[in-house]
């Protein structure tokens, strides 16, 4: 059986069963890549895994804000493997391609139903790069397997063992699952914003 996810994105603020889907990957042989909280609580047990910033060649910069919005995270994530533009530019720009992105977003809910929370605070649980990898992958899902529920990790797991990759139906599923992940997620904080607003803040 030939597995077809090579190299894995695992960037996750809710952590719940991340290092049972990173150890399976690893034991199949895919490549991780993460990103601060992530990486490290995939480091602390034990499973190799590549820091976002020796992808990009670029420092996390401006306390975590600029990390994974890069042509070497997004070129890896939107290449249409069956566009020989697009694998021609990989190759020229030194991009390789990523397969599997695991990612759900800040606590921004979570965070503005804190009793005194600041609007600083509710402003820097707004996720940006999130957002922006789980539309990417969604928007490739023909190419790109996308998962921002920790509930769909266990599925996936058995998929991969048994077929070496995920179908199509499932592939289009999980891309309208990411689509619905980030819609409820903006629509959170524009609530968020039009409250402050009608309170006059």
């Amino acid at each position: 059986m030939k597995m077809r996810i090579k190299r894995a994105l695992l960037s996750v603020s809710d952590k719940t069963g991340i290092v049972k889907l990173a150890q399976f990957l690893h034991d199949i042989g895919v490549e991780i890549i993460s990103t601060g909280g992530t990486m490290k609580a995939l480091q602390d047990a034990g499973i190799p895994v590549t820091y976002v910033s020796d992808v990009t060649g670029f420092p996390e910069i401006m306390d975590g804000r600029v990390k994974t919005l890069n042509p070497k995270i997004h070129g890896g994530i939107l290449a249409v493997r069956s566009n020989p533009e697009h694998v021609k530019a990989m190759e020229e720009h030194g991009i390789k391609p990523i397969d599997l992105v695991v990612v759900n977003l800040y606590p921004f809910r979570e965070t503005i139903a804190k009793p005194g929370v600041t609007e600083a605070e509710a402003i820097e649980n707004i996720d940006i790069g999130g957002p922006a990898m789980v539309r990417a992958a969604a928007k490739n899902f023909r190419d790109v397997i996308i998962i921002t529920n920790p509930a769909r990790y266990s599925s996936l797991i058995a998929m991969l063992q048994q077929h070496g990759d995920a179908d199509m139906k499932t592939r289009k599923t999980l891309a309208k699952e990411a689509f619905t992940h980030t819609s409820e997620y903006d629509a959170a904080i524009s609530a968020y914003l039009t409250k402050q607003l009608a309170e006059g803040k």
